[in-house]
C-alpha cells in the first residue's frame, strides 16, 4: 500500500499545501480519503487526471470535500467525457449538500460523475482495500477510517476531539494520519480537534507504528504542534505531514 499526502492544511489551505487529501494505492487501484479545497490541482502532480477510482469523504466540512465539485466539471464536460461513475462514500446528506454547493438543482445533482453511498460505522470493501468506518467526536457527522490491504493498516482520523473510536481504529496500524489541529491552551472547546500531545497519546495506546500529524492549521507553529507531541507518551516516529510526501506500507 502507498500513502501519498496530496493536502495536509486544516480548516483551508496553507502557503504550502491544500487541505485535507490523502491518495491510498494499491495494485493499481486509487482512492481518495477526503478532497478538500485546493486539492484537485495539486493532485494531478500524482497521477492523470481521470485516474482517481473511488472517494471516502470523512465528513462534508468545505477543507475535507469541496474539490468533489471541481472533479465533477473535470468528468462531466472533460474530452472524453461522459467518464464512468465513481463511487464516493461520504456522509448521507452529501449528494444533497455537495449540489448545493457546486449550485446545482439536487436533481440530477453530482449523480451523473459520482455514485455515492452513505457511511455508516462499520467494515466495507472498495476496490482491493477493506476498511472500517467509525463515528469520531466532531460538530457535524464524521468518521475516522482504517484501509487494510495486504497485511498492512493506515489508519486516519478525518476531524476529532478525543475519542475513544479513534484508538479502536488505530488500534495495531502501521500508520496512523492523525488531526493535531489545535496548540495546548486552557479551556480548549471537546469534541472538535486534538493537540499534537492528545494525537500522541492515542497513538500511544493504539500502539501503531507510525504517527504522522495532520490537519496543521496554516496560523500555527507546526513545529510547536510536534514538540506537544513529544510528550504524548508515543515512543514511535513521529512527525508531521508534507504535502507529497509518500509512505510505503508494506
Amino acid at each position: 500500500m502507498k500513502v501519498t499526502i496530496v493536502g495536509c492544511s486544516g480548516s483551508f489551505p496553507g502557503p504550502d499545501s491544500p487541505a485535507s487529501c490523502y491518495l491510498v494505492e494499491a495494485e493499481g487501484f486509487r482512492m481518495l480519503l477526503d478532497f478538500g479545497s485546493g486539492s484537485l490541482g495539486a493532485l494531478q502532480r500524482h497521477i492523470g487526471l481521470y485516474d482517481v477510482d473511488a472517494i471516502c469523504l470523512s465528513h462534508l466540512h468545505a477543507d475535507h470535500c469541496l474539490d468533489i465539485c471541481g472533479y465533477h466539471v473535470a468528468r462531466t464536460y472533460g474530452p472524453a467525457a461522459p467518464y464512468p461513475r465513481i463511487p464516493v462514500h461520504a456522509p448521507a446528506d452529501a449528494p444533497r449538500r455537495l449540489a448545493a454547493a457546486y449550485g446545482m438543482p439536487e436533481e440530477p445533482g453530482l449523480e451523473t460523475a459520482f455514485a455515492f453511498s452513505a457511511l455508516s460505522p462499520g467494515r466495507f470493501s472498495v476496490g482491493p482495500f477493506e476498511i472500517t468506518a467509525g463515528l469520531v467526536n466532531h460538530p457535524v457527522e464524521a468518521y475516522g477510517f482504517r484501509v487494510t490491504h495486504g497485511g498492512v493498516t493506515l489508519a486516519y482520523s478525518g476531524d476529532t476531539g478525543e475519542c475513544d473510536e479513534l484508538v479502536r481504529l488505530a488500534e495495531g496500524a502501521d500508520l496512523l494520519l492523525c488531526e493535531a489541529s489545535f496548540l495546548e491552551a486552557p479551556d480548549l472547546t471537546p469534541d472538535l480537534h486534538l493537540t499534537g500531545r492528545q494525537a500522541a497519546a492515542h497513538a500511544a495506546k493504539a500502539e501503531v507504528g507510525r504517527l504522522v500529524l495532520t490537519h496543521l492549521v496554516p496560523w500555527n507553529d507546526s513545529t510547536r504542534v510536534l514538540e506537544e507531541a513529544a510528550g504524548g507518551g508515543f515512543d514511535g516516529p513521529i512527525e508531521l505531514a508534507a504535502a507529497g510526501a509518500e509512505y510505503s506500507l508494506a
